[in-house]
């Protein structure tokens, strides 16, 4: 049987990853992308949803965005917020099964 010779990652994609599970590793961002999964939510909604104050819901919602893990639209003032892609779904949809897997 042949083994796949063994791919280095390179720099900026291991960065990329690493900083992708620490954001994955925050509860309170965790709980955004959970509702986000669900549904597009303004600022307002998610404060609202998870009782957390505004300057953490935007703080955590610019960081998963600086990761293109949540993307925005505004509509007049208001910001909306959805997972960015079905990857971010993905992750998030296999974590949980895994972690309710017993």
């Amino acid at each position: 049987m042949d083994k796949k010779e063994y791919q280095v990652m390179d720099e900026e994609t291991l960065f990329i990853v690493s900083q992708t599970f620490k954001a994955l590793s925050d509860p309170t961002r965790l709980r955004i992308l959970h509702l986000l999964f669900q549904g597009e939510h303004s600022v307002n909604e998610i404060t609202e949803r998870l009782s957390l104050l505004q300057s953490t819901v935007s703080h955590q919602l610019r960081f998963l965005k600086n990761l293109r893990l949540v993307k925005f639209r505004k509509e007049g003032t208001t910001v909306y917020y959805s997972c960015d892609d079905e990857h971010v779904n993905s992750i998030l949809k296999q974590t949980i099964d895994h972690s309710n897997h017993h």
